[in-house]
């Protein structure tokens, strides 16, 4: 086995990596890559069962859910700024659906959810809610595992402090009229 690191994961220059530097990646690269402040994050530690599906059934219930012409995507990028793009686990997007996209940006983005699991809880709750509301994103989801059913963080971007604002902790149901209506019994999520 080699120890020996790709050539490809050395930055092109030496200001280090931008988020367009990400489509040029090879196709042997992982696949879920992020680029959080210039640095690349690997998201490559085996996933739960669980968490996999809150991201399969949450994205089938906000793609019944969204206006026409919206688009809802699962582990797909946003380009924040030119050194970070993250990958939230689900976007909501106010633009159709494109099948050639890499990524979005944040002035299509209504809505980002983040699905915590061990290896991401640092970034899931404090990092990236930081960096997504420096990009103007108006709603953000966190979902935590609670004895195995969803709780569902809800928060919304106030443009005074410039910050989130908790607008709900949902355990049963999350019904809410923003970012659009909708209304799901949580724990068929997860069973």
């Amino acid at each position: 086995m080699s120890t020996a690191i790709p050539q490809w994961m050395y930055p092109p220059r030496d200001t280090g990596w931008e988020a367009d530097d990400l489509d040029l990646l090879p196709p042997d690269a992982p696949r879920h890559i992020e680029l959080l402040d210039g640095a690349l994050i690997f998201n490559t530690s085996p996933r739960r069962s669980w968490r996999d599906r809150m991201i399969r059934r949450l994205t089938a219930a906000l793609e019944k859910a969204v206006p026409p012409g919206w688009t809802v995507e699962a582990q797909m990028t946003i380009k924040l700024n030119h050194r970070s793009r993250p990958e939230p686990d689900i976007i909501a997007a106010r633009v159709p659906y494109a099948p050639d996209r890499t990524r979005f940006l944040p002035d299509e983005v209504e809505l980002i959810v983040e699905i915590v699991s061990a290896e991401s809880e640092d970034r899931d709750r404090r990092y990236k809610p930081r960096l997504y509301a420096e990009a103007g994103l108006r709603h953000f989801w966190r979902i935590e595992d609670e004895a195995g059913l969803p709780v569902v963080h809800t928060y919304e971007l106030d443009d005074t402090t410039g910050c989130y604002v908790a607008t709900g902790v949902h355990r049963d149901r999350l019904s809410t009229p923003v970012p659009f209506a909708i209304d799901i019994e949580l724990a068929v999520l997860a069973h």
